[in-house]
């Protein structure tokens, strides 16, 4: 038998979510005002605990399990997202 926890689901895991946030946002750049498109995606369409690492960037090393990080590569495209 499988271990339950209240609350706790397929469709809520950080996991899942990592990988709805992967295939949202791979390839494409980040804008502050621009309609999300298929090149494109608004900086305000993202979770409010979201930050953007670029190449180079200093973060801290806590742990925040709901914070979407995305890396970005030089040349804004992003490269891969995580949660933490």
């Amino acid at each position: 038998m499988p271990l339950v926890v209240p609350g706790v689901t397929a469709d809520n895991m950080p996991e899942d979510k990592t990988q709805e946030w992967m295939n949202k946002l791979v390839g494409k750049t980040l804008s502050e005002n621009e309609p999300s498109s298929e090149t494109c995606f608004c900086k305000k369409d993202l979770p409010e605990s979201t930050r953007v690492i670029e190449p180079g960037s200093m973060v801290t090393k806590d742990f925040n399990p709901n914070r979407l990080n995305v890396h970005v590569q030089e040349d804004g495209t992003v490269s891969h997202v995580s949660h933490g």
